[in-house]
């Protein structure tokens, strides 16, 4: 099978969205990554929005795993998608899929990471994941990647860092071993080794949003000179920052996020922090841009 042009004729996708997130606690606690917003926009709707920029969209051709605090995440995404809860602990990026075999049936699919933060000023949400399927042959293992700063660092491809999406033949999705396990160990490196794997340029910025910092970093990239929502209030200074929906500045913010419903009281100063609620406040460290 050759998909040409680009086309998603009989291809599917999974959005991996069970993950605990343990890199971003405290803010994990309150929310699933998948929906920790970004723009004021949470992460897995923006995987959705890029799915949906190549025509894959409803239940029949994509799916969201759930993990921890599913019931968010479920609750979230409604009737948009199909929805796999995984009980007791994430099965990882390989046995999410896996536990979706049944529903993929037979298809390639196209799987993401929801905290995966792409943004290609050369072209909107979708084609420039689209380059994974143009001319695809249907057998060979596909990234989407960007060239690494160390290109022998451990955890790379071809030099390549990977950035949030892959493509995946469906005799390898079928061989998938139930069960805990990661696409690298279980599907990369196999086919790298055996000269079955390609990595794709992507030439827009990339944050994994996995830290702090690099969470911070992706939102005051989606912001540009700022982002408050109509719906906050704001009677302090705002610079360069994001403010969410029914939050309140009431003092000083700068290069930060302020959660959705969240208050900075007067006389509070905040700096390259996230603020989530009235009682949490969650420093970033310096990030690891890609661009």
């Amino acid at each position: 099978m050759t998909v040409a042009a680009a086309g998603t004729d009989g291809v599917c996708a999974v959005v991996l969205a069970a993950g605990e997130g343990t890199r971003l606690r405290p803010l994990t606690e309150r929310l699933p990554k998948a929906l920790c917003p970004v723009g004021n926009l949470p992460l897995l709707d923006r995987a959705l929005a890029r799915l949906a920029g190549l025509g894959l969209a409803g239940p029949d051709r994509v799916a969201v795993n759930a993990c921890y605090l599913a019931d968010q995440v479920v609750a979230h995404v409604g009737g948009r998608a199909h929805l796999s809860v995984e009980p007791g602990d994430p099965l990882g990026t390989a046995g999410g899929v896996a536990n979706l075999r049944d529903w993929i049936d037979g298809r390639p699919v196209l799987v993401g990471n929801a905290d995966a933060y792409l943004a290609d000023p050369a072209a909107p949400p979708g084609p420039d994941i689209a380059a994974l399927l143009d001319g695809w042959d249907g057998q060979e293992v596909r990234l989407l990647g960007q060239p690494a700063p160390d290109p022998a660092a451990p955890g790379t491809f071809d030099g390549h860092v990977f950035t949030g999406f892959s493509l995946l033949p469906w005799r390898l999705v079928r061989d998938l071993p139930a069960g805990f396990g990661d696409l690298v160990r279980a599907v990369w490196r196999p086919a790298e080794a055996a000269d079955a794997l390609t990595v794709v340029p992507y030439r827009g910025t990339f944050y994994d949003t996995g830290t702090p910092a690099d969470y911070l970093a992706a939102n005051l990239h989606a912001a540009g000179d700022g982002l408050v929502d109509p719906a906050a209030t704001v009677t302090g200074t705002c610079r360069e920052s994001v403010v969410g929906a029914g939050a309140a500045v009431h003092g000083e913010v700068d290069r930060s996020v302020v959660w959705p419903g969240a208050v900075v009281r007067v006389g509070e100063r905040l700096r390259e922090v996230i603020r989530a609620g009235d009682d949490l406040t969650v420093p970033a460290a310096r990030p690891t841009a890609r661009t």
